[in-house]
């Protein structure tokens, strides 16, 4: 597939190079994160917040990817960006959370090198014409491949800024052609202890699910990732296919994705069912709403080997002009 540019998107003056990505060659001295996130099922990463995690300097070989028709040099995004840098491609793969790999935030990079993402079938149920099981090419394949580079906020109060590849999620979402009926848009994760370790072990109702009202699922923010900084994706950020919806916390963003179901009712989503006090069906960044056990007001950013130092938090993750319109009616104190 080609990469397409952003027709629409292109921001006049957002402070990003062409030459802010990082070139492949770098991406091959890798290094790796120490791990501290907790342990703990609600632990979600508090000792990463109290500060920088710095890189180890020895690094096995990465995850095999490969790479998409994407020009490197065309930057397209959304959002306040001002003069921020795009993430290092061995910070955004080597530091996140896939607790399908385990808890830690160096887990994911260990445990995923032998997950297999070939063959992989995405099947579409529900309140859809064109329902069926299908290999995840075919669902992507009638679309052109853009890259867009959006920021990336954590519940955990950090922060990245992630070139994706991927399709807009309405396009392929018109082409199943859902009924009157869908209001919501539902997504599970695979289920497979045998080749994800934190299945057997963590205190999670696998598999992982996660949902999108039907109008913030055709937001044209909202992405189908296939790929990251011009590859496919590895398999600790979630190959081959995966959710990004930049103005909500990277919880909803789900990984690994292979059943996608047109649903009535609002569907669980697996953190809101964890803990409902700390985690609403919505979880769009607002820095007004603190988590109980944390603020939201402040953010650090990931990248060179530590953390920067905070900044503030921008409403809906800096794409307020674009998504705000879609909860215009609500308490977003209570609808959080």
């Amino acid at each position: 597939m080609l990469l397409k540019k952003n027709k629409s998107w292109d921001m006049k003056s957002i402070g990003l190079k062409p030459t802010d990505i990082t070139p492949k060659h770098l991406f091959d001295s890798r290094r790796k994160f120490i791990a501290n996130s907790g342990k703990t099922m609600l632990g979600l990463g508090i000792g990463a917040i109290a500060g920088g995690l710095p890189l180890m300097a020895n690094m096995k070989t990465a995850h095999a990817t490969t790479p998409l028709n994407a020009m490197k040099s065309m930057v397209h995004t959304l959002g306040r960006l001002g003069e921020e840098k795009l993430t290092e491609f061995d910070a955004a793969t080597q530091y996140n959370n896939f607790y399908e790999f385990g808890t830690g935030k160096s887990d994911p990079y260990e445990n995923s090198g032998d997950f297999k993402t070939t063959p992989w079938t995405v099947s579409i149920e529900g309140e859809v014409a064109n329902r069926g099981v299908y290999d995840f090419n075919d669902l992507v394949k009638p679309h052109q491949l853009e890259e867009r580079v959006y920021r990336f906020r954590c519940v955990e109060a950090w922060a990245m800024v992630v070139p994706w590849v991927g399709v807009q999620l309405s396009d392929v979402i018109k082409r199943l052609e859902p009924t009157s009926k869908a209001r919501y848009v539902a997504f599970e994760t695979l289920h497979d202890p045998d080749q994800m370790p934190g299945q057997r072990g963590f205190g999670f109702k696998w598999p992982y699910v996660e949902g999108l009202r039907m109008d913030e699922a055709m937001n044209p923010l909202s992405l189908l990732c296939t790929g990251m900084y011009g590859e496919t994706l590895p398999n600790q950020n979630g190959a081959p296919i995966r959710l990004v919806t930049p103005w909500k916390y990277g919880f909803k963003s789900i990984k690994s994705i292979v059943r996608i179901s047109f649903t009535e009712e609002q569907p669980p989503t697996t953190w809101n069912m964890i803990a409902p006090r700390e985690y609403g069906f919505y979880s769009n960044v607002n820095p007004k709403v603190s988590h109980p056990r944390w603020s939201q007001a402040r953010e650090r950013v990931v990248g060179d080997g530590l953390f920067s130092s905070k900044r503030p938090t921008l409403m809906f993750n800096g794409y307020e002009e674009e998504v705000a319109s879609l909860y215009a009616d609500m308490d977003l104190q209570k609808n959080y």
